[in-house]
């Protein structure tokens, strides 16, 4: 028996020693975990809507389809596909010949071309959900020998290319309209210098009058419904979809010209007629104090206390005006609201987008709601600001300011513990830190951003 247990027990050292080595391994790589995430990066994945909205077009290779200019200068290059990814975001076909656009049954047929194509001109392709509500072309080859498409006679025939865009998606939210529409269509058509028909697919009425002052700047011609226009209507040259850089944002070196976001935004005081070019700590012309304008909400991400920070910002002379922008608000008038004011104040959300209305040296002061959503104002509106010559500011609500501390009891997952909710996706971020809170900000630090805020604008 003795002879027996001498090799076991020249073994229980030995486990022991594997068993210290294992829990040593855990410790530290538990430790160096905790290292990279304290300090290298965050402790929680990225979610989604901030990587889209970052994203620009990293992946474009221009000498893959021999470009020999910056995107959106589409010379006819047969090396080249139809149909190629501008970006991650944003998908651009153009074709040259014999084309003919039969909208009410979402065909083009091209002759020549070599084989069937398929597209929706809307920048977010990553997002199934938006591109849902998106038509889809297709693009078909005619006149060669084994195409079988018929195509229709020409009913109207244009001199000036096409350009074919969509403001399905999330168009009608203004962000949304900026940053997947509107400034990717001025990057992809301002260098055409209006001699470009626009074809709008999912056409709103109250979207196209909405926008209609930007787009004669930018054709010449009437934009045309062409989902639900009966014409053919023929080319000899078109481009579909417009090309996304990032959010809200321009990459001079990769846009035709070299047109930057000041260019746009240029082109946006054409359109509206905006007079200030540039704010004042002493306001406009004939007033003696700088302005404010709070963007105010209906819903969600409301201030509780708005009547009072008017109040408040007034004693520190400011002069104050409260507005709430909405899909039927008069768009050239609340511009030139925008336009008159030197500092501008709201919640995250759609009504900040008014910014590209600010005059240049502004200042935008955008209340982050508590929850972790600085990433979410970084992308959003503080780098798009930069490019806008805009001065930005962050005023982050606490959780003493939040309605949440009365949704919730004290210590609840959600107010303890929100980069864990940030794990579960956009959807548990949405739901919880912007669709169910309200702020309530605190009138003295309000005072003193008001404050640092005059500091920022220009002396006359």
């Amino acid at each position: 028996m003795a002879a027996m247990k001498q090799p076991r027990g020249r073994q229980e050292p030995r486990r022991m020693g594997n068993a210290a080595m294992v829990v040593t391994m855990v410790v530290s790589l538990c430790v160096l975990t905790y290292i990279k995430a304290r300090y290298c990066s965050n402790p929680f994945p990225k979610p989604a809507e901030e990587i889209e909205a970052a994203e620009v077009d990293e992946d474009y290779d221009s000498s893959r389809y021999k470009l020999s200019g910056p995107i959106g200068e589409e010379d006819f290059d047969p090396t080249r596909p139809t149909c190629y990814n501008t970006s991650k975001r944003s998908e651009r076909c153009a074709a040259v010949g014999d084309i003919r656009v039969d909208g009410n049954h979402s065909k083009i047929y091209i002759s020549p071309l070599t084989r069937t194509w398929r597209t929706k001109p809307y920048a977010r392709l990553h997002d199934p959900v938006a591109m849902d509500d998106v038509r889809e072309y297709t693009l078909l080859p005619f006149g060669g020998r084994n195409d079988t498409a018929v195509p229709p006679l020409c009913t109207v025939n244009h001199t000036a290319p096409a350009f074919l865009f969509s403001n399905g998606g999330f168009a009608g939210n203004l962000y949304h309209d900026y940053t997947d529409v509107l400034v990717p269509l001025f990057t992809s058509t301002s260098h055409f210098g209006g001699e470009v028909v626009f074809l709008l697919s999912g056409m709103k009425d109250w979207w196209n009058e909405k926008f209609t002052p930007l787009f004669r700047l930018l054709s010449n011609y009437d934009v045309v419904d062409v989902d639900n226009d009966r014409e053919v209507h023929c080319f000899s040259r078109i481009v579909i979809g417009a090309t996304f850089h990032r959010a809200m944002g321009i990459d001079p070196t990769r846009s035709p010209g070299g047109v930057t976001v000041a260019d746009f935004k240029r082109l946006l005081r054409r359109a509206f007629r905006l007079e200030r070019a540039v704010a004042s700590r002493s306001g406009a012309p004939r007033r003696d104090r700088p302005r404010l304008l709070i963007i105010s909400r209906k819903s969600s991400r409301r201030f509780l206390n708005e009547r009072a920070m008017a109040k408040a910002a007034a004693a520190a002379r400011f002069d104050v005006r409260i507005a709430e922008p909405d899909n039927h608000t008069d768009t050239p008038n609340f511009a030139r609201l925008v336009n008159s004011a030197d500092v501008m104040v709201g919640v995250h959300g759609a009504g900040l987008t008014n910014m590209v209305f600010l005059p240049s040296r502004a200042v935008l002061i955008q209340v982050v709601p508590f929850g972790g959503l600085e990433w979410l104002a970084r992308v959003t509106f503080k780098d798009p600001a930069r490019d806008m010559d805009v001065n930005y500011m962050e005023y982050n609500v606490s959780l003493e300011e939040s309605s949440l501390r009365d949704l919730y009891p004290e210590g609840h997952f959600y107010l303890k513990h929100p980069y864990d909710v940030h794990k579960k996706g956009w959807d548990a971020i949405k739901t919880t830190y912007l669709d169910k809170q309200n702020v309530r900000l605190n009138l003295t630090r309000f005072t003193k951003t008001l404050e640092q805020a005059r500091d920022l604008l220009p002396t006359p």
